[in-house]
């Protein structure tokens, strides 16, 4: 009986995690279909097979890195929100919420307006990163009374992000005109007019760290339980959660850099991999890389197409989606 049932359980995840990749599989397919240029299934699929086609330009320059950078950045954005939840113990966090995303902003447009002229944009990412970093220190400095207890790191988090962004727009205001369209763009959170090379540079970022989270599920799992607890299994506490806390910082601000800040992808995409794959973190990763990645390309591929022919940036649909989500999150745990 035991067994039967320890079966059944595992069996859950599995279906879960066949689902979520044959949706991502679909929602890539619908979204090299649609668009002011309507492509047949059949034709997307041969072609990408290796059959060329009428509409190899539209697949393959305009929507196919467009659609592939989007689940780049969405499984970035959601496993940033993952390790955030987890480490301050608050389901309430996710780097947008609590002002990484705002300071891996700052630093992104800051580098746009003073900078792109006179050094290469491939180092726009660690401009990014290096905002979100500073940012995640600052915050931690801020909140730290002997330790740190989740609730005020998550209201001085609030604080900061609203900071970013008026200092983000006050860096905007001073800049020149082309600069000032290319960065509201930017804050608003949007692949438009993404290129293979986006996809190549972005790539590296998701590869090496994403990983590097699987390697801290075990302590994610178990600082879940409290730190004195934690502690007296054997887990560096402090340490874990700085190594944890970089690996979000890292995930946002890479994707920050090639996305701009598209808001609520990591505080939604762990709720729902909690409730398909359960709270094991080595389930919960990939779950919501995949959902995150969903998120994003479903945002990405409306955007495009339901006001053509406006192409509207990806994070006006998610943040529609996340700011109720967000609302009903605060209502649940009001009590906590």
């Amino acid at each position: 009986m035991k067994a039967s049932l320890r079966h059944r359980s595992n069996l859950a995840p599995a279906r879960s995690f066949i689902a979520l990749l044959a949706t991502l599989l679909l929602v890539l397919l619908l979204g090299l279909c649609i668009g002011s240029t309507m492509i047949s299934p059949l034709e997307v699929i041969v072609h990408l097979l290796g059959q060329e086609s009428a509409n190899a330009f539209t697949i393959d320059t305009l929507r196919l890195p467009r659609l592939l950078l989007s689940v780049l950045v969405g499984a970035a954005l959601g496993v940033s929100g993952l390790i955030m939840q987890a480490v301050i113990r608050n389901p309430l966090g996710s780097p947008d919420i609590l002002g990484v995303t705002g300071g891996a902003s700052l630093g992104a447009v800051f580098f746009i307006t003073s900078l792109a002229g006179t050094i290469s944009l491939k180092w726009l990412p660690l401009a990014a990163i290096i905002g979100a970093a500073a940012v995640s220190i600052l915050i931690y400095l801020l909140a730290w009374r002997g330790g740190v207890t989740s609730i005020r790191l998550v209201l001085i988090g609030i604080g900061m992000a609203a900071a970013m962004g008026a200092l983000t727009t006050m860096v905007i205001v001073f800049s020149d005109e082309h600069s000032t369209v290319q960065a509201y763009i930017w804050m608003v959170g949007s692949v438009y007019g993404a290129n293979w090379g986006d996809v190549r540079a972005m790539l590296p970022w998701a590869i090496v760290i994403l990983p590097l989270a699987m390697l801290f599920a075990r302590t994610a799992n178990v600082q879940e339980l409290g730190d004195e607890l934690a502690t007296g299994l054997g887990v560096r506490v402090q340490l874990a959660r700085l190594s944890l806390l970089a690996i979000s910082v890292a995930l946002a601000g890479s994707a920050v850099a090639y996305a701009g800040a598209i808001g609520f992808v990591g505080l939604i995409a762990p709720h729902i991999a909690r409730r398909l794959v359960g709270r094991t973190f080595t389930r919960l990763i990939p779950a919501t890389a995949i959902i995150g990645g969903i998120i994003v390309a479903v945002a990405d591929t409306i955007a495009r197409t339901a006001f053509l022919p406006h192409d509207l940036p990806a994070g006006v649909f998610v943040s529609g989606i996340g700011a109720p989500f967000f609302m009903y999150l605060l209502y649940r745990n009001r009590h906590h």
